[in-house]
C-alpha cells in the first residue's frame, strides 16, 4: 500500500516529552492530516517502496507498532515507511496518528536518533480517532540502516524464517540497533553486541509461537521481536468446485495456493487461473515438488481414496500445521481404518480435521470453503473453535 502524504499546515496532537527519546502524545480529535487510503502493512509489504526510495538516494525511517492497549485499528508489527519528502508506505493507525508519526520520523532522520511514541486517547474521543474504548498505542520510529535493509530484503525474498530484533529501550548507543536471526538460530546480521545467547533463545520462542514480543531484559535493555515467516501455503488435493472457492478465499488472506489433481478435467488452468501453482500429478509425485513445512496447510477434497489416502499419508508424516479431509463421519471412520491398516498410527490419524471445516451448517461450495478456511486460520492462530 503506497501513498503520498500531504504535510502542509499540519495541526499535530499535543505532546508531553518524557525524555529526548520517549514522547506521550494525547490525540483529542481526528486530524485529517494525511490524504490516504491505508491498509495494514507489515515489513514485507513496504519493501518495494523502501527499495525505490533508497535507489533514489532518499533517507527512510521505519515506524512500527510495538504494543497496543484496548481497541486499536492496527496490531503489533504494523509498519509504515516515511521519507522527509512526503513519501509514506503502509500504516500504523489507519490515519488517526500518522501525521504525528510523520513529524517524529522526519525529526528522527534529522538527528539520527530513534523515538518511542505513546499515543493515548480519552474514552470520550476514542471513536473519533479510531482507537475505540480509550485505546492507546506505542510506535517505535527508527532511521533505516540501508545495509541492514539489504540483508533483510534478501532473507524475505528467499522466504527464510527469521526474527527481527530491535532494541527499543536502554542506553543511547544501543537504542535503534537491530539483529536479524535465522530460524535455525544463526545470527544473520547485527548492529549491536551483547545479549546474543539470550536474544537468540527469545527469538526462537517468538518464531515458534509466530507472535511478536516486547521484552525487558534484566540489564534494562528493552527488545521488540518480530517473527518474519514466509506466507502460509494451502495445498488442496482435488480440483473440485469447493476448491475453486477455497483458493479464492485463501488468496485474499495472503496464502500461497497450490492445487494438486492428476485429472485434467478437474485440475485445469481454466478452472484455476489464479492459483500460485497447479500440479497435474498424483499426490505422491506432486508432493515431491512441494515443501511441506510448519507453515503449510493441506486439505483433501476429492472424496476419492485413490487421491486422498496417498496424500494423507504424506501430509500426516509432515510438520504441516493443518491436515483436513472432506467427508462424513462414516467416511472418516472408513478412511481411518484403511490408513491404520496401511501402517499409520492413531496419533498421526488424530491430526486429521474431519469432517473438514467448522460447523456452520454450510451448504454451498462457497460456504463450505469459508468453513474450511476458518478452521485453517484457527489452527494457525492456535484458537479454540
Amino acid at each position: 500500500t503506497s501513498f503520498q502524504a500531504q504535510t502542509q499546515d499540519l495541526e499535530l496532537p499535543s505532546t508531553a516529552i518524557i525524555s529526548d527519546r520517549v514522547r506521550i502524545l494525547s490525540v483529542p480529535v481526528f486530524h485529517p492530516i494525511l490524504t490516504i487510503i491505508a491498509m495494514e502493512a507489515n515489513v514485507r509489504d513496504i519493501l518495494p517502496d523502501v527499495e525505490t526510495w533508497l535507489a533514489q538516494g532518499k533517507s527512510v525511517a521505519i515506524a512500527t507498532v510495538i504494543q497496543t492497549w484496548g481497541s486499536s485499528p492496527r496490531q503489533q508489527g504494523a509498519t509504515m515507511a516515511i521519507t522527509p519528502e512526503g513519501g509514506i508506505s503502509g500504516s500504523v493507525s489507519g490515519g488517526c496518528v500518522e501525521g504525528a508519526v510523520f513529524e517524529a520520523a522526519v525529526e528522527a532522520l534529522k538527528t539520527n536518533r530513534p523515538q518511542l511514541l505513546h499515543f493515548g486517547v480519552a474514552d470520550e474521543t476514542a471513536w473519533d480517532v479510531g482507537l475505540a474504548c480509550g485505546g492507546s498505542i506505542d510506535i517505535f520510529v527508527n532511521p533505516l540502516d540501508a545495509g541492514f535493509f539489504q540483508t533483510l530484503r534478501s532473507v524475505l525474498d528467499d522466504e527464510i524464517p527469521a526474527a527481527l530484533v530491535t532494541v527499543i529501550g536502554g542506553s543511547d548507543e544501543k537504542v535503534g540497533r537491530e539483529i536479524l536471526i535465522h530460524g535455525n538460530g544463526e545470527v544473520i546480521a547485527a548492529s549491536v553486541d551483547g545479549q546474543a545467547v539470550e536474544v537468540v533463545e527469545l527469538s526462537m520462542h517468538s518464531l515458534a509461537d509466530g507472535k511478536t514480543q516486547r521484552i525487558l531484559l534484566e540489564d534494562g535493555i528493552e527488545l521488540f521481536i518480530e517473527p518474519l515467516l514466509p506466507p502460509p501455503t494451502l495445498i488442496a488435493v482435488g480440483g473440485v468446485h469447493i476448491t475453486i472457492a477455497l483458493m479464492e478465499l485463501a488468496k485474499t488472506l495472503g496464502y500461497r495456493t497450490v492445487v494438486v489433481d492428476p485429472r485434467k478435467a478437474f485440475g485445469s488452468g481454466q478452472r484455476f487461473p489464479h492459483v500460485d501453482r497447479l500440479i497435474q500429478s498424483w499426490p505422491d509425485e506432486a508432493f515431491q515438488q512441494i515443501p511441506i513445512t510448519s507453515n503449510t496447510a493441506v486439505a483433501m477434497l476429492t472424496h476419492d481414496p485413490k487421491l486422498d489416502d496417498p496424500a494423507l499419508k504424506i501430509a500426516l508424516a509432515s510438520p504441516a500445521f493443518y491436515v483436513g479431509a472432506l467427508g462424513s463421519r462414516l467416511t472418516q471412520s472408513k478412511r481411518r481404518q484403511r490408513l491404520l491398516e496401511d501402517g499409520l498410527t492413531e496419533e498421526q490419524l488424530d491430526r486429521i480435521h474431519g469432517p473438514i471445516g467448522i460447523a456452520i451448517q454450510a451448504r454451498t461450495p462457497e460456504e463450505i470453503a469459508l468453513s474450511i478456511l476458518s478452521e485453517i486460520v484457527a489452527a494457525r492462530n492456535k484458537a479454540e473453535v
